[in-house]
């Protein structure tokens, strides 16, 4: 029965994991929630009124969510520094409170400095917050000069909570996050495993939702090692060791993803396209599912599901030795002669689990440290020594310096630009919010505002727009329910504002409509505190959103404007020299050039990626008029994921390069690279589409393959032709960006010898 109740706990703590990495937004709504909780407890104490409460509620707020720094002694020093910034801006509204015009102008002067901040990095952008915010929590509650000693009090109390909530009682180190992402990664690609497992057993009328869960699964591990790089430099004290962490993940992800078009390629007739696994209704190869009594198929799925435990559990303990057995025979099937009896398709999979097991040993050894080898076979202790070299290889690399790339100045930096739109868009909000409401005006700012963090171009401000108002008029419904069932019960009111601070931070970074939804619920809750609730009120609230909506992406249009389409066109020409930069480094190493930075390129590559990604959201919007434009983004975005798996995969053959006596350098790949290269580079010209740049034209013609030729005989096997593959497969994804971006295709015959 214990054992029965650890194994509930263990899949518990997974699907936690896996569903929360990091457990970042738990981590952010309770210590939001604790800082309110603290704060209204001591102002409690303190016999404060309810108007003190709720300041010191959106203080507290406030306090914690502004502080964005991973690091703890620059958040201390953030939260330190912003006291003072709160209780300058309080008085000021509460001084400008009476003083219609001045104050108006202040608040618009105020907004642009804040957004401004942004380009001093965290520490700008949550004194920003926090000085906007507060003379937001002034208006909310309105301030008064003789109300200011009182209001002083209340933001210090919900200061000083906030500092106790995240220092002491929910503290977060970067090593702590670190950790759980960790954890995350396993539980993720544990996920990944069964999904593929679900994929090998799926029929004909099931195929599509099982090839949906192995495409989101992909995703998920991919977003997962995305956070784990970005946590490396903080969570980790030496920089070797980040290095090992990032390669061991990184094999891990593209052995993953490679298992799984594998697989997908032996249940089919056809060897299956990597763009299946990366755009949504791409059509699936035809075939049925395996055979279903067949003993290597049946072995197939056992053994999927062992690799799926694996990932999971450490083989030590009580069940070392079965868990060892059956990975050492994983690890076999990277030897040609331990391989069952197969069609080539299956035999394929089995060497992918053989490689995907490989991958687990490694990424085990870095997160857990060295493991008992009692058990070990000759395949195993090889894999060991390979990863062991790989190792040695890693701590022993010079990390280069960053190149330092051109940064924007005046009005083309992003942060001035943003500060001016917002300036302007707040203004229109001011004058517009007042012909509604002279005393809930700032309603409209307050979205305004909103809109405009964490976009870049006028689409992204009005599918954000559209976003806060379905949300907001969804918690206007919301509200009027909660405000009928708490009545004037003050502390039934606070325990339901706290609920809907978790879920809105908790949801936030999945829903901005949920996250608009639970925060305009709570405000209905206070409003019934503050004894100003009525259903005018509420539908007040849903017309200064819209309003202020509106004005954000009219001052986005028309005040020093950037256009969806230049912002996707300028991302895409970044991933496209991601890309290349990535392609041409590993095809020289393969080829027998200098050693490079293959692990942080790829990286870049996919930063650039998911920048990419966010940026066509609104082409790819489900309320998007232009279906042809939104089926274009999602293939061209599907296209380039295409190249970066196959960059990666040949990024990692690479890496193996210098410490696996089974793999050398092979000259004639830089000749099969060429064609590539000058393909990407041809297609990013078109994108950018320079002034005076000559016309240019993708080229296509042979086969990578055929691109070798036959005057030097084939000396590595498997490995040459896997990396062959991968680049004839990049050579064909690059082309299919040629047709939906215009650029014109040159037919070049083959050379001759």
């Amino acid at each position: 029965m214990r054992a029965g109740e650890r194994s509930v706990r263990t899949r518990l703590r997974d699907h936690v994991a896996a569903s929360d990495p990091g457990l970042l937004r738990h981590a952010a709504g309770l210590r939001t929630v604790g800082a309110i909780a603290l704060t209204l407890a001591v102002l409690a104490l303190l016999r404060a009124d309810v108007p003190h409460l709720v300041a010191g509620a959106i203080a507290a707020m406030v306090a914690t969510f502004a502080i964005r720094e991973k690091q703890r002694d620059r958040q201390a020093v953030t939260l330190a520094v912003g006291l003072p910034v709160a209780l300058a801006s309080v008085t000021l509204g509460a001084l400008l409170n009476s003083r219609v015009v001045a104050g108006d102008l202040f608040f618009v002067v105020l907004i642009f400095c804040a957004v401004y901040g942004r380009r001093f990095g965290d520490r700008g952008t949550a004194l920003g917050l926090i000085g906007f915010q507060i003379y937001f929590l002034s208006l909310f509650v309105g301030a008064t000069v003789p109300a200011l000693p009182g209001l002083y009090g209340t933001i210090g109390v919900a200061f000083l909570s906030s500092a106790v909530v995240r220092f002491v009682l929910v503290p977060e180190t970067p090593e702590g996050v670190l950790d759980r992402l960790r954890q995350a990664f396993r539980a993720r690609l544990a996920q990944l495993v069964s999904a593929q497992l679900e994929l090998l057993d799926a029929g004909p009328d099931e195929i599509e939702k099982a090839l949906e869960h192995v495409r989101s699964g992909t995703a998920r591990l991919h977003e997962t090692a995305m956070m784990i790089q970005g946590r490396l430099e903080d969570g980790t004290s030496d920089a070797s060791v980040a290095r090992l962490l990032q390669r061991r993940i990184a094999d891990a992800e593209v052995a993953a993803e490679r298992l799984g078009l594998l697989l997908l390629t032996a249940r089919s007739t056809e060897r299956a396209d990597t763009l299946t696994l990366h755009l949504p209704g791409a059509p699936v190869p035809s075939g049925g599912h395996l055979p279903v009594r067949e003993e290597a198929t049946d072995l197939l799925r056992r053994d999927l599901e062992v690799l799926r435990v694996i990932v999971l559990r450490p083989v030590s303990g009580e069940q070392g030795t079965g868990l060892a057995h059956v990975r050492n025979r994983l690890l076999g099937y990277r030897d040609e002669e331990n391989l069952p009896p197969a069609s080539p398709a299956v035999k394929d999979v089995f060497r992918g689990i053989g490689e995907a097991a490989r991958a687990v040993l490694g990424l085990r050894i870095a997160l857990d440290g060295p493991q008992d080898e009692s058990d070990d076979t000759p395949s195993t202790t090889r894999s060991r020594e390979e990863l062991d070299a790989e190792d040695a290889a890693i701590a022993g690399a010079e990390e280069g310096e960053p190149e330092e790339a051109a940064k924007p100045t005046g009005l083309d930096r992003p942060t001035t630009r943003a500060a001016v739109q917002v300036a302007v868009g707040s203004a229109l909000a001011i004058v517009g919010g007042e012909f509604l409401s002279s005393q809930r005006w700032y309603w409209a700012v307050l979205t305004c505002w909103i809109v405009f963090i964490n976009t870049a171009s006028t689409g992204e401000i009005l599918v954000k727009g559209y976003r806060r108002l379905m949300g907001t008029v969804l918690g206007v419904v919301a509200g009027i329910g909660l405000a009928g069932l708490v009545g004037h019960h003050t502390w039934t009111a606070f325990a339901l504002v706290l609920v809907c601070v978790y879920a809105m931070f908790y949801t936030a970074p999945l829903s901005y409509t949920l996250s608009s939804f639970f925060v305009t619920a709570a405000l209905g809750v206070l409003y019934t505190l503050l004894h100003t609730y009525s259903m005018s009120v509420l539908v007040l609230r849903v017309e200064e959103t819209a309003l202020g909506a509106a004005c954000g992406v009219i001052a986005a249009a028309v005040v020093l404007p950037v256009r969806t389409a230049r912002r996707t066109d300028e991302l895409l020409v970044t991933a496209l020299d991601r890309l290349a930069e990535v392609t041409d480094a590993a095809v020289g190493q393969l080829s027998g050039g200098a050693d490079g930075d293959l692990l942080d390129k790829a990286r870049d590559l996919d930063q650039a990626l998911a920048e990419l990604r966010s940026a066509t959201q609104p082409l790819t919007h489900p309320i998007t008029p232009l279906r042809a434009r939104r089926n274009t983004a999602q293939y061209v975005v599907a296209l380039l994921e295409t190249c970066a798996y196959h960059a990666r995969t040949l990024a990692a053959a690479a890496e193996l390069l210098p410490t696996h006596p089974s793999i050398a350098a092979d000259p004639r790949l830089r000749r099969a690279g060429q064609r590539v290269m000058h393909n990407i580079a041809a297609i990013a010209a078109r994108v950018a589409n320079e002034e005076g740049a000559p016309e240019v034209q993708v080229e296509t013609g042979p086969s990578i393959a055929s691109l070798l030729g036959p005057d030097v005989t084939p000396r590595y096997g498997r490995i040459t032709d896997r990396v062959l593959r991968h680049v004839q497969r990049l050579d064909e994804a690059v082309m299919g960006l040629a047709r939906p971006l215009g650029v014109p295709v040159a037919t070049v015959a083959t050379p001759e010898r």
